[in-house]
């Protein structure tokens, strides 16, 4: 990642009359910040909700969010976040089972289980399913990276 780079985790949420604009693609088009989207509920004519994880210098980030409240779209940071205690993990590979953007697989030939932080949507699908509650929910450190 380039020196003087933002990194942060944001939850956007679009009111009915945005959800079929092109606005995530504008951010990285018109504000040259990159992106990748953990979790997606987007509806034509309702309401939209998505995570994200936005990449860019301050100015561009800035600019960028100037242009998200333009759009009417609420943006807010992810308050909470996934963690995963090593001492306690098993490595029985329950949770990779209900992970839906792979951020829990299970590494060959070893079998343990890895945690990719940054593929995590905070779904949350992991934490009940741990036998040995391995898997933790706990507030969101400040995501912004200088």
């Amino acid at each position: 990642m380039v020196k003087d780079t933002y990194s942060k985790m944001l939850i956007l949420r679009f009111p009915k009359d945005s959800a079929n604009r092109p606005v995530v693609c504008n951010l990285a088009k018109e504000y040259d910040l990159t992106f990748n989207i953990l979790n997606a509920t987007i509806y034509p004519r309702k309401e939209g909700v998505m995570v994200l994880q936005l990449f860019g210098t301050p100015q561009n980030f800035e600019r960028g969010m100037a242009y998200l409240k333009e759009e009417g779209i609420k943006v807010q940071k992810t308050a909470e976040e996934i963690g995963r205690n090593e001492d306690v993990c098993t490595h029985c590979g329950t949770c990779t089972a209900v992970c839906p953007t792979g951020a829990l697989s299970i590494s060959r030939p070893d079998m343990h289980v890895v945690f990719d932080q940054e593929k995590c949507s905070i779904c949350k699908l992991c934490v009940p399913v741990c036998p040995p509650r391995a898997m933790n929910l706990h507030p969101a450190e400040d995501l912004v990276q200088p």
